[in-house]
Order: structure tokens, then sequence, then C-alpha cells
């Protein structure tokens, strides 16, 4: 079984290991859908058209802890590795793993195992050091009130220009804040920190 590129998730069944058994588009219909297959492994896009994998493996394993969830995302991050890790995902790979790597890395997700992508195991061993030696910081308290504004509003797609206007503020100032706020968050793209935005609820964003 394969995931496909676009935001979906995939469950199949342990019958016929590379049986696809359903395919869903969103998070919403990702849960019903392990509520009616019941699956043994779903392949689970991090983000979805109406929310974070993340979230929806967490409320899977919650109602079926039979159940094994598999991460795909575009680009290693090491916020998302954790939120995976403490949801109760059994993997969480790149979608750039060669198809043989794929499926390889489900058949041991099948039989029990764990794996992280290679890219991403690195991070995870450095932040679990840095939390054993007490040195780990929560990157979002680094940041201002008005850092957290401007990190809401690029999250919502907004260019430099429709920011400064909200916050009355330069386009140049602006696109300081976004490389600090980025530079903070240990992020290097927009899309990034859209990503950690859909994850995380903003303190003070009600």
């Amino acid at each position: 079984m394969r995931s496909s590129a676009r935001n979906s998730s995939r469950c199949s069944s342990g019958a016929q290991p590379s049986q696809s058994i359903a395919e869903a588009g969103t998070a919403a219909e990702a849960i019903e859908a392990a509520r009616t297959h019941r699956p043994d492994l779903i392949i689970m896009d991090v983000r979805l058209p109406d929310g974070s994998g993340i979230e929806a493996a967490r409320e899977i394993r919650a109602e079926n802890p039979a159940i094994r969830v598999v991460i795909l995302t575009s680009y290693p991050d090491e916020e998302a590795v954790f939120a995976a890790i403490v949801a109760g995902a059994s993997g969480y790979l790149l979608k750039q793993v060669r198809s043989r790597d794929l499926i390889a890395a489900l058949e041991a997700v099948g039989r029990g195992e764990s794996l992280l992508d290679p890219a991403v195991t690195e991070q995870v061993l450095e932040r679990i050091r840095r939390i054993a030696t007490g040195k780990y910081v929560d990157e979002l308290a680094q940041l201002t009130a008005q850092e957290r504004k401007i990190l809401a509003l690029v999250a919502e797609g907004q260019t430099n220009k429709q920011i400064a206007g909200q916050v009355f503020l330069s386009d140049k100032t602006v696109k300081n804040y976004v490389s600090s706020i980025l530079a903070k968050l240990n992020l290097q793209r927009r899309a990034q920190a859209a990503a950690y935005v859909a994850r995380r609820h903003l303190p003070g964003d009600e």
C-alpha cells in the first residue's frame, strides 16, 4: 500500500498487507473510517484540510489502541515528531521516501516495531538529550505577544504587506519579525510556520 501525494489517510487490512481498504481526505473522515473498518494500519498525512493528522491519530488511538498509525510529512519537523510520538504514532516518515523503503517501513510497523525516518532521528535524539540535561526551551514561550500575533497571521497565509496593514508596521519591519519568528521556532519557511500553528494553540489566542 502506498500513500497518495495529496492530503489523505489510508487504512490497510492485516489479512492482505498491501491491501488498502479505505481512504479519507479529512481528519474527520479518517476517524470515521477507522471506526467503520477497524484497520491494522493507517497512513496519515500530518496536515489535512480540516485539521491535524496528528490529532486525528491521537483520537483514533484513544478509541482503538490496536490500530497502528504512520505519519507522513513533506519535511522533517522536530515538534511534529514529538507530537506524533505523544499521540501514539508508530512511525514518522518523509513523503520523499522510496517506495520499497516505505513498504519495508509499513511491514516493520505491522510487526509491532516503531520507526523514524533517518532524517528526523537525530533531531529527536537531540531534543531528548536537551530534556535530559535540563537545556530544553519551549520555543513558543520565547515569542513576544506581537510575534505570536504575526505568527498567527502568517499561518493564515497573509503576505507581509497584508500583515503590515493589520499591525500598523512597515513591510520591512514585518519581514524582520517573520525572520526572527522562524529563527526562534527553528523553522525555515512560512509553510512550516503554518503547520506549527495548526498543531499548537497559541497562548493568548482565544
